[in-house]
C-alpha cells in the first residue's frame, strides 16, 4: 500500500512540476514573440516602404495645398528620406490640353512625413518640353 501511496504521490509531483515548466516556458515564448514582432526596433525607427512613402507623400501633399497629384514622374531614396517629383493639376480650362499642370519637388523624411515642397515647372497639359532645355 505505501508503494502504491509514493508511485501516485511521485506522479502528482512530477505532473505539477510539468505544468510549471510549461507555464514559464510559454511566458518565455511570448515574451520573445513580442520581441520577435516588433523586430527589436521601436516604431519611430522603422523605415517606411516605398509605397507607403509615395501614398503617405501623396496625401499629406494633397492635404496641404489643395492640390490633386495626377502622377508622380520621379521618386529617389537620399540620406535623408526621399525625393520626388509630383504632376498636379493646377487650373482646369476648356479644351482639357489647355489645362494647366505643375511639377512639384516634394521632400520626405526618413520617417515619411513631409518635409518641403516646391513647384519646379508649371506648363500646358497639351505642350511637349523643348529638347535640350530641360523644359524649364
Amino acid at each position: 500500500m505505501s508503494n502504491t501511496k509514493n508511485t501516485s504521490e511521485s506522479q502528482n509531483s512530477q505532473q505539477s512540476s510539468r505544468k510549471s515548466q510549461n507555464s514559464s516556458r510559454s511566458s518565455r515564448n511570448s515574451t520573445e514573440g513580442d520581441s520577435k514582432q516588433t523586430g527589436d526596433t521601436p516604431a519611430k525607427e522603422r523605415r517606411p516602404s516605398p509605397m507607403e512613402v509615395l501614398r503617405q507623400a501623396r496625401d499629406q501633399f494633397a492635404e496641404l495645398t489643395g492640390l490633386t497629384v495626377e502622377s508622380v514622374s520621379s521618386f529617389g531614396q537620399t540620406e535623408a528620406g526621399w525625393t520626388l517629383e509630383v504632376e498636379v493639376l493646377e487650373l482646369e480650362r476648356v479644351p482639357d490640353t489647355m489645362s494647366l499642370l505643375a511639377s512639384y519637388q516634394v521632400e520626405i523624411d526618413s520617417q515619411g512625413q513631409l518635409a518641403g515642397y516646391r513647384r519646379v515647372r508649371r506648363y500646358e497639359r497639351g505642350r511637349a518640353d523643348v529638347r535640350g532645355s530641360g523644359g524649364r
